[in-house]
């Protein structure tokens, strides 16, 4: 979603005269946009604008010209008074729903006295309302965020406090964005949210309408060939987006559903209110309807309280899940969550020792899957070269990264039908049927 935010400001800065530079030593204005999700993203936050100062404090030196600093994203909305006092020389700190304003703030920098703008509210007229410039190039694949927000309020997570309640973007505003990515050349699309299937507005024909019905009406537009949508809550897996994987073409056979421990005990500690069993049962439906589906999933291991009775209880059902890949971290201490102050906080050797448990158990699953599909034919969408002379980098269906070869010098943003011969841990090799 970071991705998503970052793209959409620079359609907004667009009109105002401003353009990408990959070189920081000469920017005008530069833009930290953040995350708040785990401690470790917080920690660099602050390292990184210490890196910007050095080089902004260069740069007026050489050339008198002072750089405009902006820290935008959900570090900005959690922490937006302690920025200021740890790096005052910062111009602009802007929440994730209140960056639709960052051309109105940057206009009210002085450069001579020193003043801090800020923006951090949540506002009544959602951000998307002022989205309507025009997209810049976009590449063959891009984000669309459709939802935002969260009203389930795990202990373990600082999201409805950084991003707001669940907000479900109307559909008129997601298709008209969807064409205009068509538009720039896209051909794929992921959906976005915090909890993407939590995602239900009016439709034109003024019933309620869920994301099967949405990526059903998406998968309409003519050249839009890949959609993906990413992430999902177990609570919100309802039949009519299980049976969307079945009969829609177009939607990639892949599935991200976090569950986060495999026990009943954490699972109720932090709140999430399903069980593992019932988590299970969401996947075994979701087989039944698309057997050949990609499932991955999240973990926090070392949750307060979290004995090892429950760790166990978290490797038997990733055994049970069979994953195709899976994202496994450390729990981490966020401040104004629940679970900050439960007591039985877990020592850091134990968390590392379980850690490591967990994802060697799930690289061997992944692995698994990816040799699973040597020999097999799938269409890929190329995305860009590799670091090797004629390679190709592009994502197959089930979300693996993909490499190949070729001598054609123009894929990029084509789809291209793909042998696959190998399997590693993180990606495929395959090779191009009709290479011309």
């Amino acid at each position: 979603m970071n991705f998503y935010d970052s793209e959409r400001m620079t359609d907004l800065l667009k009109p105002h005269g401003y353009q990408l530079d990959d070189n920081e030593d000469d920017a005008d204005l530069i833009v930290l946009n953040t995350c708040h999700i785990r401690e470790k993203a917080v920690e660099k936050t602050y390292s990184e604008l210490g890196r910007i100062r050095d080089k902004i404090n260069l740069r007026k030196e050489n050339t008198g010209k002072k750089s405009i600093v902006a820290v935008a994203g959900c570090v900005a909305q959690a922490q937006g008074k302690e920025i200021m006092k740890r790096s005052p020389w910062v111009d602009i700190v802007v929440g994730p729903q209140s960056y639709q304003n960052l051309p109105e703030l940057i206009a009210k920098v002085d450069p001579i006295k020193k003043n801090v703008n800020i923006n951090i509210d949540f506002p009544t007229i959602p951000k998307f309302d002022h989205l309507d410039t025009n997209i810049n190039e976009r590449g063959a694949s891009a984000f669309l965020t459709i939802q935002e927000g969260c009203d389930k309020f795990c202990t373990f997570c600082v999201v409805p406090f950084t991003r707001g309640s669940e907000y479900s973007r109307p559909i008129i505003s997601i298709i008209d964005e969807a064409n205009k990515l068509i538009d720039v050349g896209v051909k794929e699309i992921t959906l976005l949210g915090q909890n993407v299937n939590a995602w239900n507005a009016p439709g034109p024909d003024k019933t309620i309408w869920g994301l099967g019905r949405l990526i059903e009406e998406l998968a309409k537009i003519n050249k839009l060939e890949f959609i993906r949508y990413t992430t999902s809550h177990p609570l919100d897996m309802d039949i009519e987006l299980i049976k969307a994987h079945r009969d829609i073409d177009k939607l990639m056979p892949y599935l991200h559903l976090p569950i986060q421990s495999g026990s009943n005990k954490i699972l109720k500690k932090m709140n999430r209110k399903h069980t593992a069993k019932q988590y299970l049962e969401i996947i075994e439906k979701v087989r039944d309807y698309k057997p050949n589906i990609a499932i991955s999933g999240d973990f926090i291991v070392g949750f307060p309280g979290e004995t090892e009775d429950d760790h166990q209880a978290t490797l038997q059902l990733i055994e049970q899940a069979n994953y195709a890949q899976a994202y496994s971290f450390k729990y981490s201490k966020r401040p104004g969550t629940s679970g900050s102050v439960f007591s039985n906080q877990i020592d850091e050797n134990i968390k590392n020792s379980r850690l490591h448990e967990v994802q060697e158990l799930l690289r061997s699953q992944q692995i698994s899957f990816n040799e699973t599909t040597v020999n097999s034919t799938i269409k890929v969408l190329v995305l860009k070269k590799g670091k090797k002379n004629n390679q190709y980098l592009g994502r197959s269906p089930f979300n693996q990264s993909v490499f190949f070869n070729s001598k054609n010098k123009n894929l990029i943003g084509s789809t291209v039908d793909l042998h696959i011969t190998e399997a590693f841990q993180n990606s495929v090799a395959g090779e191009i049927i009709n290479d011309y």
